[in-house]
């Protein structure tokens, strides 16, 4: 049986350390919130007081943390100092690409083997064990972490090396928030010019403006699949974690100079919706806010 160390239990980690478990590996979780290890403990995860004790006897450690400085703290105090040597390190967090070079070269110092693999699908597929990871990593080490996180995915695609997954991931993050405030505006606007959202959806979703926004997590609600705009923008992708990933994006593309005009627009209007209050609603509902029907959200 694997045995797995699982770091970090929030509103991604949970699901992902609980199809872990149901895949039948021993998983020892830990996270500093003692009601996610009572969630943890009751989907079939062991768990531990510590984060050093959780790695201690691990074939592999997996960590799901909220920032860069959390990561390189946790692997710097608890991870490298007491993980065995022969265990697979892998961090699916979303962190800027410098930690993840840090950690990574920390990591290969000590003797092991290490993969950043941030995850795109939320928490609808964090839980349902269907997420896509990214992967910075050795090419040699691959086969041994798409292994690994089978349990928790539908998707695992090596992007390079150390610190090309969280590149693909602040580039496809962009990426949708740019066309989700597209998809929103194009809604807003047919709106205005008195078309029917649903046959708008019909004709926008067969022609060239098609997206996966669109089509797959339309912003109008009671059109489309089923999306978190059919819930009152609750649950899916909050605005606040969007607005991290852009961040990020946009501390990239300044050191790398590149040039990315709409990122940071997307970035000021994501900034805007959550200081207005809304960074607990999915990034769509950034929809009402060009409707200027905020009220709606409550």
């Amino acid at each position: 049986m694997t045995r797995i160390a699982f770091i970090g239990l929030g509103n991604m980690g949970s699901g992902m350390a609980a199809n872990q478990a149901k895949a039948g590996r021993h998983v020892t979780a830990f996270d500093l919130s003692d009601a996610a290890m009572v969630r943890a403990e009751a989907a079939g995860c062991h768990t531990s007081r510590t984060a050093g004790d959780a790695v201690s006897e691990a074939e592999v450690v997996i960590t799901m943390l909220p920032a860069g400085h959390h990561v390189r703290k946790v692997y710097s105090e608890e991870v490298l100092p007491q993980a065995p040597k022969t265990a697979l390190l892998i961090d699916c967090s979303t962190i800027d690409v410098d930690s993840a070079r840090w950690v990574a070269g920390e990591a290969r110092g000590a003797g092991f083997r290490f993969a950043d693999a941030p995850v795109s699908g939320g928490v609808v597929a964090a839980d349902a064990g269907t997420l896509a990871f990214m992967v910075g990593c050795d090419e040699g080490d691959f086969p041994a972490v798409e292994e690994a996180l089978c349990p928790m995915a539908r998707a695992v695609i090596r992007a390079g090396d150390h610190g090309a997954g969280q590149s693909a991931k602040i580039c496809n993050n962009m990426l949708l928030a740019i066309s989700m405030i597209g998809a929103c505006e194009a809604f807003g606007l047919a709106e205005r010019l008195g078309l029917d959202p649903e046959r708008f959806f019909e004709i926008a979703s067969k022609s060239s403006g098609q997206c996966w926004s669109l089509t797959s997590y339309c912003p109008w609600p009671g059109v489309g699949p089923k999306s978190p705009a059919d819930n009152g923008y609750a649950g899916g992708f909050a605005t606040a974690l969007m607005l991290k990933d852009l961040k990020l994006a946009q501390e990239a593309a300044a050191k790398s100079g590149a040039v990315t005009p709409l990122g940071a627009q997307a970035e000021a209007l994501y900034q805007l919706f959550d200081r207005l209050g809304h960074g607990g609603k999915d990034f769509s509902a950034v929809m009402q806010l060009l409707r200027g029907d905020l009220a709606s959200l409550g």
